[in-house]
């Protein structure tokens, strides 16, 4: 379901594509599950729920969207895999629910291109789902995608080949809808983007900031709150373990400083949390918060 904040004057709305499996290998890395599994519990496959939040930002400018989630073009087998089956416009029908049309928003904000970022930047024309003809799922917006993050997903190598699906952006550059650019963005007085480096190169935050107060969608800069309470926790995604480790440490500090609200996009149980003295330093204190889905698929 999507939740609704106010940033200053900012209006926001937290939507969701989907809850599925993922192998929590994938994202607590080395850490040993020993310890990871106190903060989610895995079935017998070692598999734990993981969401997939996208941000829609109310402006002057008009509708901003940050990330498309998976999508629906997804085969048979990925669907069953995800859960999916039957379920289809996820995001879209969050979009619905706060009043919102895909053809109403200006500007997609890609934060990297991944699958399941950019899976729903594009789908196929026909009314059923199947596959065809591929149209912009935005109509009417600019996308907005990093230039060395585009480079990276044009010439994968073998670890990254698996995740990165041309048909999700190719043709949103032959219709110069994709909007190419490099480095940080100012997107408008109170939106702007930042470069955090390390689960790609070239990876984009947005911040949003009006009237003293701030949020922070952190995409896969930091997937779960409890990555951002141990540094050295990073998933096996990423791709620069060791840049991670420093971006984190970055922004726990400016989020810390300036009690920013931290939007944490997978994690399953997180949905938002502010940063107060810990222990160990800066912890994520839990503001909104959902139980983690368990069920026989996960």
């Amino acid at each position: 379901m999507p939740y609704t904040l106010q940033i200053g004057k900012v209006r926001c709305h937290i939507l969701n594509d989907g809850l599925h499996p993922v192998d929590g290998g994938g994202f607590f890395g080395v850490v040993p599950r020993l310890l990871w599994q106190r903060v989610i519990e895995p079935n017998a496959d070692n598999m734990i729920p993981s969401d997939t939040r996208s941000l829609l930002i109310e402006t002057d400018a008009g509708l901003i969207l940050v990330d498309t989630g998976n999508g629906d073009k997804l085969g048979a087998k990925e669907r069953q895999r995800m859960g999916f089956t039957g379920r289809t416009e996820r995001l879209i029908g969050d979009l619905r629910k706060v009043g919102y049309t895909p053809e109403d928003v200006n500007l997609v904000i890609l934060t990297h291109l991944h699958g399941d970022h950019v899976g729903g930047a594009t789908r196929w024309a026909t009314a059923d789902h199947t596959p065809g003809p591929l149209i912009a799922t935005f109509p009417n917006a600019r996308y907005l995608a990093q230039r060395i993050d585009l480079a990276e997903a044009s010439f994968p190598n073998e670890r990254t080949n698996a995740t990165f699906h041309a048909e999700n952006w190719q043709l949103l550059l032959a219709n110069r809808q994709l909007e190419v650019v490099d480095g940080p963005q100012r997107i408008t007085p109170t939106v702007r983007t930042d470069i955090a480096p390390g689960h790609t190169a070239a990876l984009q935050m947005v911040w949003i900031e009006d009237q003293g107060e701030s949020l922070l969608f952190l995409t896969d800069a930091c997937n779960w709150a409890a990555h951002m309470n141990r540094l050295a926790w990073v998933p096996a995604f990423d791709i620069f373990p060791i840049t991670s480790i420093e971006t984190k440490r970055r922004i726990r500090q400016e989020a810390f400083e300036r009690n920013t609200l931290l939007v944490f996009q997978h994690d399953a149980q997180v949905v938002t949390g502010r940063l107060v003295s810990g222990d160990r330093g800066p912890e994520v204190k839990p503001d909104i918060t959902e139980a983690a889905w368990v069920d026989s698929t996960v």
